[in-house]
């Protein structure tokens, strides 16, 4: 990977609908090249996909809920069967595995409080193994997440 494709990466972060004719200029790059830069990108799995931030609550009321997630049990099994379980839920948005004093950290959308009660009381009393969650209502989000910062792997790229 070399400063161009960390260009090319950086800028899509910033705008997923840039079309390709734009790219190719903010990147130094002929049109061809760059939408092959692209392509090989994609097909390494470094670009894995392209999306667009939706403002849920403009939809639906919509509370956030981190929930702090402790097993019971620690083996590899305990694990997949968690981790199924809760790709199946379309009101967890987010799974992450963390190291520290809880095993998983769990992003959830629900549209207001009892919806979270009834989903912690399923987990709960699901076969899952769960030992503890700790829940937190997310109150204001001060910073989204827009992308990794890929101009600082590379301090030539200027933004």
């Amino acid at each position: 990977m070399d400063r161009i494709d960390l260009a090319i990466l950086d800028r899509l972060q910033r705008d997923g609908r840039i079309t390709n004719q734009a790219l190719s200029e903010a990147v130094n790059l002929s049109p061809s090249a760059c939408l092959a830069r692209v392509r090989a990108l994609e097909k390494s799995g470094v670009i894995i996909g392209y999306h667009a931030r939706v403002a849920a609550e403009r939809i639906a009321p919509t509370i956030i809920v981190l929930a702090e997630v402790t097993l019971k049990s620690h083996h590899p099994e305990d694990f997949g069967r968690f981790e199924q379980a809760v790709a199946r839920i379309d009101d967890i948005v987010e799974v992450l595995e963390l190291s520290g004093s809880f095993d998983y950290l769990l992003k959830i959308a629900v549209p207001d409080i009892q919806g979270w009660r009834a989903l912690s009381d399923h987990l709960l009393a699901s076969p899952l193994g769960i030992d503890k969650i700790t829940s937190h209502v997310l109150m204001k989000q001060s910073k989204a997440f827009t992308g990794f910062p890929i101009r600082h792997r590379d301090p030539r790229i200027a933004r």
